[in-house]
């Protein structure tokens, strides 16, 4: 298949990338590189690979690209609550804006796969379990932004939406803002930690079964289209503090403090099911711990605040 992944040099995108050149897709990354990353370097030898370099809100030179392939994976964004506050015009016109124009110019035949957020569910009351059903209370910008975006592609035939749990483990292009990633660099590089509403929970998902997701999607297509799945770990639904304290099990002199008087800004805390998606035949490999243990290895290679969104 021919397949264009904007943000491709992404997080996400540097690994998924990867998995789609090296099972013969036809792979166009168009990134803008506003991170000066150089996260596909290792990946030019490829044939299969083509990298454009442009900004996706420039609709026109995108158009012949869209053109010319099967399948659109729109990747590229602002993303995390901080960075989207920060910079709101960049994240409605990035996130929203550029997504739409590119939708209308699809063909009936293309098919979208966008990754959206389980972020989505906000606040969820009574330890209730949110499922693709559920009630949507988007609390950031972002989870915003991507709450009205799903509903437009559920207007596109041949499209699935992806809820994505809070993501985590090693990528080129690396993360260290996203919470398993973040709670590992500190207790790797500061020893300790101090938890804002420690109680509230979230849903967890590893990267490498972020690529799969897609990969699987890609395969089984027919089955799933016209369809939003939450993907994440089924057994993965815990609270900020459990999952410091599975940290602590690798790294045992890391201090763990929960400062009770001050709030959370990211007031998200919610249970999630992912039965959708496994009935369709799709299961993560990668748990929490399997990514903890190689966060710890690779940050031996990280020591410094660069590798962040905000």
């Amino acid at each position: 298949m021919k397949i264009l992944i904007t943000g491709g040099a992404g997080y996400i995108g540097s690994i998924l990338v990867e998995k789609l050149i090296k099972n013969e897709h036809e792979v166009y990354v168009y990134d803008s590189f506003l991170y000066k990353q150089n996260s596909l370097n290792h990946l030019c030898i490829y044939n299969n690979l083509h990298i454009i370099k442009g900004d996706v809100r420039n609709i026109s030179n995108l158009e012949n690209l869209i053109k010319k392939v099967d399948i659109i994976i729109p990747l590229a964004a602002l993303v995390g609550a901080p960075l989207c506050s920060f910079d709101p015009i960049g994240s409605k016109s990035i996130n929203y804006d550029a997504v739409l124009l590119m939708l209308k110019k699809l063909s009936k035949n293309q098919v979208v796969l966008m990754p959206t957020t389980n972020s989505a569910y906000g606040t969820s009351l009574d330890n209730k379990i949110c499922n693709e059903e559920s009630d949507l209370n988007p609390v950031s910008l972002y989870a915003k932004d991507k709450v009205d975006l799903e509903k437009r592609l559920m207007d596109f035939d041949n499209s699935i939406s992806f809820r994505l749990a809070t993501v985590f483990g090693m990528s080129p292009r690396m993360r260290t803002d996203l919470l398993v990633n973040d709670f590992t660099y500190r207790a790797v590089h500061d020893g300790f930690i101090v938890i804002f509403e420690g109680s509230f929970k979230r849903n967890y998902i590893h990267i490498r079964d972020v690529a799969e997701v897609f990969n699987f999607a890609i395969n089984n297509f027919e089955k799933m289209k016209s369809n939003i799945y939450n993907v994440g770990l089924s057994d993965a639904n815990i609270s900020k503090i459990e999952l410091a304290k599975k940290i602590q099990k690798f790294i045992p002199n890391f201090i763990i403090k929960e400062n009770e008087y001050q709030k959370d800004p990211d007031q998200r805390n919610y249970i999630v099911s992912n039965e959708k998606i496994e009935q369709t035949g799709y299961k993560p490999k990668f748990n929490l711990e399997v990514g903890i243990e190689e966060l710890i290895k690779g940050y031996k290679m990280i020591k410094n605040n660069i590798y962040g969104n905000y």
